[in-house]
């Protein structure tokens, strides 16, 4: 499908629950850039999951949303329940406002929901001349190292840079094997996962993504991927006033309350403490692409690279709907 008709029909449905106009092309912005860059399980396939949320009454599409000034680099938002998307986008404008102001923002979100790719936003503060890290909770899906029992989400770790060049270095990854989004798009189309990203329920490796969202996933890199999702449950949990400790409700499942998940920006200025950070960071990543290449490898790339060729690559096809997706707009339109 066209994003000149893709992007309408997505408001459309997103106004018909209930979402204002700008809202609406807030949230049909972010799913269409998740088809764009290949991110497909954070893509068309929620759609769905958002507008049972908001019929259920666990998203607020009317929210009324408070940003509090802490300081003239730091603030704090009370998201209302709203949609993820829109809690994200005033979340990351709101640090960069303050970040061009006086070099650096922080600010933390509260009461929020799931809101697409981290790196999305990322590329908002790079856009801008700064540099980004972004933290984000989700609902238990990875176990604490030596636990059998999920209660970390998949915790997504994002940083993003200027390059001095069109492409930014955006490096935007879960800590778990593969993305939670990837095993439920596997799970919908009856499709395999790969060997050792997840356990069942009885703790036994599956390549069935139906048992794996029902069981564990695994952490990369063992203990040290269990400590990071650790970390970014206190800086964007504990540290927000958002829900912590696998108290995340999940999106798709649980539709018991909100999911009050929480949200961590933090943008800074590139010159801060150097004057030529561009000349530094060309240099930088020029010196680690001159590295003498393993076979089969025709270029060192830096995070960011391969996604931006697919967006621009994707950007100028139809977007492939799949027939379970082009059934739940069916019914969502109408």
């Amino acid at each position: 499908m066209k994003i000149k008709i893709l992007k309408p029909l997505l408001v459309k449905i997103f106004k018909k629950y209930g979402l204002s106009t700008n809202h609406a092309f807030i949230s049909a912005n972010a799913l269409i850039n998740a088809e764009l860059v290949g991110a497909y399980g954070h893509g068309l396939s929620r759609i769905k999951m958002y507008c049972d949320r908001i019929r259920k009454k666990v998203i607020n599409p009317k929210p009324k949303i408070k940003i509090k000034k802490i300081s003239q680099s730091i603030s704090y938002i009370d998201a209302n329940n709203s949609i993820g998307f829109v809690a994200a986008e005033i979340g990351i404008n709101k640090a960069i406002e303050n970040a061009k102001k006086t070099g650096i923002g922080l600010v933390a979100v509260k009461n929020s929901g799931h809101y697409g790719l981290s790196g999305y936003y990322a590329e908002k503060a790079v856009k801008e001349n700064l540099i980004s890290m972004i933290y984000t909770n989700a609902p238990p899906a990875v176990a604490p190292h030596g636990a059998l029992k999920s209660l970390f989400g998949t915790n997504p770790i994002c940083f993003g840079a200027p390059t001095g060049k069109k492409i930014p270095f955006i490096l935007d990854t879960s800590i778990s094997m593969i993305n939670r989004g990837k095993i439920r798009v596997a799970a919908r189309n009856n499709q395999k996962i790969p060997e050792g990203v997840a356990l069942d329920k009885f703790g036994k490796p599956t390549t069935d993504a139906k048992k794996a969202l029902q069981g564990i996933q695994l952490p990369m890199a063992s203990f040290r991927g269990s400590g990071l999702a650790w970390m970014v449950d206190i800086l964007s949990g504990v540290l927000t006033g958002g829900n912590h400790a696998g108290r995340v409700k999940d999106p798709f499942d649980d539709f018991s309350g909100p999911q009050n998940i929480g949200h961590l920006f933090i943008t800074f200025k590139t010159n801060l403490f150097v004057k030529n950070y561009n000349k530094r960071i060309k240099d930088n990543i020029k010196t680690i692409k001159r590295l003498p290449k393993i076979k089969g490898i025709k270029e060192i790339m830096y995070p960011g690279q391969n996604k931006y060729k697919r967006f621009i690559v994707n950007s100028k096809k139809e977007i492939k709907i799949s027939e379970i997706v082009r059934k739940d707009l069916e019914i969502l339109k109408n």
